[in-house]
């Protein structure tokens, strides 16, 4: 086993890798077993990965580093300022810091990336997804340092990454395409008339974006000229590059992607397809594998398609194949996304397979570890994105501390993608993704309801999560049948973002003695204050206590107890029992039960409670903490409601921040390229007198 290549591990059966299946229905179908006969290997490229380099930050470097480590390969990291105490830094044999928190000064600078692989003698890097993971140059830049780029050649980066190139590629290989223009003319002129051509709705993409980036949806030609910079800016911004293409917008369409492997021996393979439809901000939310209702021979079409769109760029390494598909499961090329996609543990639970081995195995010189036919599908898999936003707030993304974070039990059927622990920061100069939640089961039902079981496991505190909004999603009746599209969110508005009501008596009744549990308050008699609720409690001598709630009478019952570091409340209301995990931080109880989570305050006087939300003189605040991008007015301008104040860029997204009211500027804040925290006043705003007067 020496002179083996240390990603090259063992190989069993009599002729070639075979996995053999533990027998239980019950298990996933990653959960396999080597047999024990070996045979030694040596890659054809004779290239040896002993020590991998990860250029980049957060899950995906820990996911790849278990990876790693499972196979005995030395893991190095890299770390900006802002991340130097973070757990990709913590789990690597190695890690080295590559400047401060914004990323084009750290995790996107090529130059300083390479000086590490060759400071630590890695003889690979993986660049996850995000970053450089698409970046031709970068790959390129790899090669001529000798470096193993573990991706496709920068050639393949290059024809998939430029949408337009992309797309006159697939259609000479004979894979469907969407009507649009891909053409070099970017004058605005020009794009507006491609646009009319082809008929609103149309979509403006950047020609290299990615993740919703530089993506805007255009229903009218009122609106055109506004969207086309906006997605502009945004591009430039994120993939340093404006050009943008126009397509025909498929109304209610459904987001199916395929999972494809390619070798450098010319061999390529499909994994099956995954549904991640269902999205906000163009950005998906729920991902799963494989799409529902889709007939096997529909599946065989999706899956060859995408092989040969591998093949027309001679593709090595993982990739995905994005289709668009209407409601007839007509199928249209949309993109390849050149790299390991966010949502690969769904392929992997359902095709039990480690992607990211294969990748380390690949980039070694070997042959894909399985051909077509042994490549089967079984059962199903969610994947849940756990962020750190507001989705009452139109889903603003948040930073700031996991003051307490707690999860389920992780198990051959439940994965924990993170990189985050409790007491860490989601920082604001990153995504706010903070974690993956990936369930399997033996069909979808199962699946479904084992993803909601570990959502309600899934606390967390300190900052809006979407964790309440995804268990509304996943049980929609509409989702439960599988009746998924790009739509899906907008359509049902009003059920998935319920505002949130007023906590029940009873939930009121569980806080009340939860907090007198956690005090030892045990006097007699007394009154809580809880959501401008008066609370009467009198204690019995049995041990229970009577609460008196506006005009009704509670009898309530209980006792804490401890369980794997954390606090449950075990109580009776009249009779009803329940269980819930509790936790009472400064001022607020939380209780986290199967029916979800409830927060109930304990109020502070008004003079300890923060400055009203509409900042100086009713102008806006931010959002958020974030780069002032653009600036649209100076003092003394006349503003109508909803004219465009400021362009603010934070947490990898664009915010636009508009005039609330009718009124004049009479001072600006901030320039641009400056940084705004949180909640602080933008501009100084004065109303025009009659809307004054209306107020009064």
């Amino acid at each position: 086993m020496a002179a083996a290549s240390a990603v090259s591990v063992l190989l069993v059966a009599a002729e070639r890798n075979r996995w053999h299946r533990l027998p239980s229905l019950l298990l996933p179908p990653r959960t396999w077993v080597w047999r024990q006969r070996t045979m030694k290997y040596t890659t054809t490229t004779g290239r040896n990965i002993t020590k991998v380099l990860i250029a980049n930050r957060g899950e995906i470097a820990c996911r790849v580093m278990r990876t790693a480590r499972k196979l005995g390969v030395q893991s190095v990291a890299v770390y900006s300022e802002a991340d130097r105490n973070s757990m990709h830094v913590d789990m690597a044999d190695e890690a080295y810091s590559i400047g401060p928190a914004p990323s084009q000064q750290s995790y996107l600078s090529m130059e300083k990336i390479i000086q590490v692989a060759k400071t630590s003698a890695a003889q690979a890097i993986h660049p996850g997804y995000g970053f450089l993971s698409e970046n031709m140059e970068f790959a390129e830049l790899c090669k001529q340092e000798g470096i193993i780029f573990i991706g496709p050649p920068p050639s393949a980066i290059r024809d998939m990454g430029i949408k337009s190139t992309s797309k006159s590629i697939m259609a000479a290989a004979g894979v469907p395409v969407v009507e649009g223009y891909h053409g070099e003319d970017q004058s605005d002129q020009c794009l507006k008339e491609h646009a009319g051509r082809i008929g609103y709705p149309v979509m403006i993409k950047a020609v290299r974006g990615g993740g919703g980036k530089g993506m805007r949806i255009v229903r009218s030609e009122q609106e055109f000229q506004e969207q086309l910079e906006s997605a502009r800016r945004e591009a430039k911004k994120s993939f340093n590059d404006d050009a943008v293409l126009i397509e025909k917008f498929v109304d209610t369409p459904r987001h199916v992607e395929v999972q494809v492997f390619g070798d450098h021996h010319g061999n390529a393979v499909y994994l099956f397809e995954r549904d991640c439809s269902v999205q906000r901000r163009h950005q998906k939310i729920i991902e799963e594998a494989p799409a529902p209702g889709i007939k096997p021979e529909v599946r065989k079409k999706l899956g060859e398609a995408a092989v040969r769109a591998a093949k027309a760029v001679n593709y090595v390494g993982a990739g995905t194949v994005e289709f668009i598909m209407d409601s007839k499961h007509n199928f249209y090329f949309m993109e390849m996304n050149t790299r390991l996609q966010v949502e690969h543990p769904v392929t992997e639970m359902i095709t039990g397979t480690d992607l990211v081995e294969w990748q380390l195995r690949i980039a070694a010189g070997e042959k894909i570890p399985l051909s077509q036919e042994e490549i089967t599908l079984q059962g199903h898999a969610f994947e849940a994105r756990i962020y750190a936003e507001d989705p009452s707030n139109n889903f603003m993304p948040g930073a700031g501390p996991l003051v307490h974070l707690s999860t389920p039990r992780a198990d051959p059927s439940t994965r924990i993608e993170t990189g985050v622990r409790q007491g860490d920061e989601v920082s604001v100069h990153y995504d706010p993704m903070i974690a993956k939640l990936v369930v399997w089961a033996a069909d979808r039902q199962a699946a479904l309801t084992k993803l909601r079981y570990s959502l309600r496991q899934y606390n967390i505190i300190g900052l809006h999560t979407n964790i309440d909004f995804l268990l509304n999603l996943s049980g929609h009746p509409e989702f439960e049948a599988g009746n998924v599209h790009t739509d899906f969110i907008p359509q049902h508005h009003k059920e998935l973002l319920l505002s949130r009501k007023a906590a029940a008596k009873e939930s009121l009744c569980q806080a009340a003695l939860g907090l007198i549990l956690k005090e030892k308050a045990m006097t007699d008699a007394f009154t809580l204050q809880a959501h401008d609720v008066a609370i009467a409690v009198t204690y019995n001598h049995d041990g229970s206590y009577s609460m008196q709630i506006e005009d009704k009478t509670f009898q309530v019952l209980g006792d804490l107890y401890s369980e794997e570091d954390c606090t449950y409340l075990k109580c009776s209301v009249n009779g009803v029992a329940s269980k819930a995990k509790l936790i009472i931080l400064e001022n607020t109880i939380y209780l986290f039960s199967k029916e979800g989570s409830i927060e109930i305050d304990i109020p502070v006087p008004k003079y300890l409670s923060s400055v009203s939300s509409e900042g100086t003189q009713g102008g806006p605040l931010a959002p958020m903490t974030g780069t002032i991008e653009k600036v649209f007015v100076k003092a003394g301008d006349k503003v109508k409601a909803g004219d465009s104040l400021m362009v603010m860029i934070a947490m990898k997204m664009e915010h636009t921040i508009k005039a609330p009211k009718d009124g004049t500027i009479k001072k600006v804040f901030y320039r641009e390229g400056a940084q705004a925290n949180r909640h602080t006043p933008l501009v100084e705003f004065e109303e025009e007198e009659s809307d004054k007067r209306e107020s009064e």
